[in-house]
């Protein structure tokens, strides 16, 4: 086993158990308290580990600060420039060489590289640092490395050290056993608060005065935390102490800045106070710390339900975190800690912190782990991961990507995806810059996403306008503040790697309109315009806002590129667009609703069209219907009431009656059926044919519903209907027409047509005797007969009298069925 001599921390009295049981095992669990020197010397006991052969540690680490810090203390400790046998990457800056042996990288950026080469046959083991904190990354690391390590690296060794030892779940993923060096901190004194804060922007007063107090009654260095890089200088402008070195410890600092607080230190160095996030709880040793003031609060992502975005919350740290931050005041002497709540919260803190997989946004985390399935062939499934997200979130993650063009339909990875996975940011941002075609437009699209990876520049400018496009000026030009120093060479930085991985000129210069890209990034957050002036409605879902008096509050639509959440979402960033340039955007993700509807006053079919994206409908027009999209609404209008919108006449009605007839006393087939109830549900079948090129009820009323009956019967049917069953019969040269809606076959004429005729009419091959009306001169019906010879005998006389009274000059005769009668009325 590899060995430090010039150095005694607590760990080493575990290190030969954890070496010798990883000769045997392939996994492991360390855990040991903070401060115990775990980061700084497990890689180095394993540099001659056998099971190396030759190949390299790789360590994760959660934050950049923890990773230089880590890889400067074990140069150190090996009295070698970093970059030789100890390197380093983070996505800003890096020191590795051919002779490095062990890498110290930021879980984000190890994602990446596992991505490009997931077999890492270059590496022997990772050591997963503080994996307590659980961190999607974290998990997403460890859940990968342990798929490839069952499906093709067995010889992969994983090591993954904790703080805290409550890793059950951590334990049935790497099946192995649990190493825990047992470590006794000095004693440490406990103090609380008798009342809790009254609002947390009272947090930086309450802790300028106790540093203040605790300054003057303690000895030694003063570690204070604060959740946030606001409250941390508004903690330092409170502060006045004699000859005391006052220093920020936060993520965002330059890294010059960040080790100025991680200096060793000396008996010339001025008494130190560090205000620190919670990035100072693990992994960071602040030198000289006796007293710590923990402020209670820390800021983690959180995913808001209605809008489906993670945000930063403050909140209360758990139990967990507590002690961690309260164990560094006892590792070098008896300390004191002041806790700025009381012993009642104290009681009601959370045990631990929720694991991020359960509170972020995870279309990144679905897009890597749809990338491994894809890679190792294995289903998403397989892959081990401490807790299960919600399949609600996983859903939003799938829309998203789905919108973004990341997964197809059937959410397979699609080749742009695949783009998406490798490029190394966000899914929107990367959607955006590979959206990017021109240099140009690559080149603001990486200047985007720089300015949307940081705090925005401009957020404490009163009135603030959420025009993106004033960042984008601000970072073409150094600010003079020195506060904004550091955050422009941060964008600038981050701006200058993106453009480098689009190939393209660092200096290039970028396009003007960022609207386009910023769809590209965010479809979800196009913004259209509510009837109140700064109110917008998402394509997501859901209500944004700005103030009435920005200047983009009146503008129709809003490519929206940061919002923020509280009590409502509120634009931060965004830049107006124009729907005409959206066309190609547009095509490729909108839906277009169309619904038709029957104007009741035209009697014409409209047709109202609705270009839907996501939530928002763009555009809202009426337009003449087709007569494909017409003839469904004409049919289902003719389909309720089939005597109105279709001239239903009196020959129609007559070739049902005929038809019906024949059907029940014939034996003719009951199908098809001609009755109204029927001939409405089968519409489609006797009438849709009929209708190509109809758009309007005038059209409808226009076609000859006995010849589409007719058809609908067919030639044959209609030939045996007709001979059976005709429409009319002739007699004394005359053709007369057959009512057969009567409850008998009626035949009506005036009475001259039937002299001469003694016997009754009849069809159906004698089957059917006609019901006989006979008529006056004017078409009124006089008499009805079903035997004209019974009826000449007994009933003409009396119509004889009345007819020629009223009627003298017609010719009436006595006996009307001889044929001289005929020849009579013939004359």
């Amino acid at each position: 086993m590899f060995s430090i001599s010039n150095i005694s921390l607590p760990i080493q009295h575990t290190l030969p158990d954890l070496y010798e049981y990883l000769n045997q095992h392939s996994n492991v669990i360390l855990v040991a308290p903070p401060g115990t020197g775990k980061t700084s010397l497990v890689p180095l006991a394993l540099l001659d580990a056998p099971w190396k052969q030759g190949k390299k540690l790789i360590m994760l680490e959660p934050r950049r600060i923890a990773t230089r810090a880590a890889a400067r203390q074990m140069s150190y400790l090996l009295n070698e420039e970093i970059g030789q046998k100890i390197g380093y990457r983070t996505r800003m800056d890096k020191a590795v060489s051919a002779n490095t042996e062990i890498e110290v990288v930021t879980q984000g950026l190890f994602l990446r590289h596992l991505l490009n080469n997931p077999l890492l046959d270059d590496i022997a083991g990772i050591i997963f640092d503080e994996i307590h904190e659980r961190s999607l990354d974290a998990d997403l690391c460890l859940g990968l490395c342990r798929n490839l390590q069952q499906n093709l690296r067995p010889d992969l060794r994983l090591i993954a050290m904790s703080a805290t030892p409550s890793l059950k779940n951590l334990q049935e993923i790497l099946q192995c056993d649990i190493i825990e060096s047992k470590t006794d901190y000095y004693p440490i004194t406990t103090h609380h608060r008798k009342r809790d804060l009254t609002h947390i922007r009272d947090l930086p007063s309450v802790m300028a005065a106790q540093i203040t107090e605790a300054y003057k009654e303690e000895q030694g260095n003063i570690l204070a935390f604060l959740p946030g890089a606001g409250e941390i200088h508004k903690t330092m402008n409170l502060l006045s102490l004699p000859n005391a070195e006052v220093l920020p410890l936060y993520g965002d600092l330059p890294a010059t800045e960040q080790d100025k607080a991680l200096r060793p230190v000396t008996p010339q160095t001025p008494r130190r106070i560090v205000l620190a996030t919670s990035i100072a709880e693990t992994s960071l040793t602040v030198p000289g710390v006796r007293i710590v003031i923990d402020g209670g609060y820390r800021r983690l992502p959180q995913l808001n339900a209605d809008t489906g975005l993670t945000r930063l919350q403050t909140q209360r740290i758990s139990k967990a975190a507590a002690t961690q931050r309260a164990g560094r005041a006892g590792r070098e002497g008896a300390g004191v800690v002041y806790k700025l709540w009381t012993q009642a919260t104290e009681r009601s803190l959370p045990l631990h912190d929720r694991p991020e997989i359960l509170e972020a946004e995870l279309s990144e985390f679905l897009l890597v782990c749809q990338t491994w399935s894809d890679i190792m062939g294995t289903d998403i499934t397989d892959i081990p991961f401490p807790e299960k997200p919600s399949l609600g979130v996983i859903e939003a993650a799938k829309e998203l990507l789905v919108l973004l063009g990341c997964l197809n339909s059937k959410n397979h990875i699609t080749p742009f995806g695949q783009k998406v996975a490798q490029f190394g940011a966000h899914p929107r941002l990367a959607s955006m810059m590979l959206s990017a075609q021109s240099d140009e437009e690559k080149a603001l699209a990486a200047d985007i996403a720089a300015l949307l990876e940081e705090r925005d520049p401009l957020r404490h400018e009163e009135p603030a306008s959420v025009d993106i496009q004033s960042r984008l000026i601000w970072m073409r030009n150094q600010p003079n503040s020195k506060n904004d120093q550091g955050l422009w060479h941060r964008i600038r930085k981050i701006s200058q790697d993106y453009r480098k991985r689009l190939r393209i000129s660092a200096t290039h210069p970028p396009a003007l309109n960022p609207s386009l890209l910023i769809c590209a990034a965010f479809p979800d957050r196009l913004a259209q315009r509510r009837s109140e002036i700064g109110s917008f409605r998402l394509a997501g879902g859901g209500a944004a806002h700005l103030s009435p008096q920005d200047p983009f509050a009146k503008e129709s639509l809003l490519a929206v590129a940061s919002v923020h959440v509280y009590k409502r979402t509120n634009i931060c960033l965004a830049f107006p667009v124009k729907l005409q340039a959206l066309s190609n955007f547009i095509d490729q993700r909108a839906e277009i609703e169309q619904e038709t509807t029957l104007d009741s006053i035209s009697g014409k079919v409209i047709l109202r069209e609705r270009l839907k994206f996501g939530r928002l409908t763009l555009q809202d027009r009426n337009i003449p219907a087709s007569s494909k999209e017409a003839v469904p609404i004409l049919l289902q209008v003719v389909a309720n009431n089939l005597s109105k919108p279709l001239d239903w006449n009196e020959h129609s009605k007559q070739l049902q009656a005929r038809y019906a007839l024949a059907q029940s006393d014939f034996g003719f087939s009951a199908s098809p059926n001609l009755s109204d109830d029927v001939l409405a549900k089968t519409c489609k079948e006797w009438l849709l044919p009929w209708m190509n090129g109809i758009t309007n009820l005038a059209e409808i009323k226009q076609l000859n519903v006995v010849e589409m009956l007719e058809a609908y019967l067919g030639y044959t049917l209609c030939q045996e209907l007709n001979k059976l069953l005709p429409k009319s019969i002739s007699f004394n040269n005359h053709k007369i027409y057959i009512d057969y809606t009567q409850s008998r076959p009626t035949i009506s004429a005036p009475a001259k047509y039937f002299y001469g005729i003694n016997t009754t009419p009849s069809i159906a091959k004698g089957q059917i005797t006609l019901q006989c009306c006979l008529l006056s001169p004017a078409n009124r019906p006089q008499a009805i007969t079903s035997d004209l010879q019974t009826f000449w005998n007994e009933g003409w006389k009396d119509m004889r009298k009345d007819m020629k009274g009223r009627y003298p000059k017609h010719h009436w005769p006595e006996n009307p069925g001889s044929i001289s009668s005929a020849t009579e009325r013939k004359s």
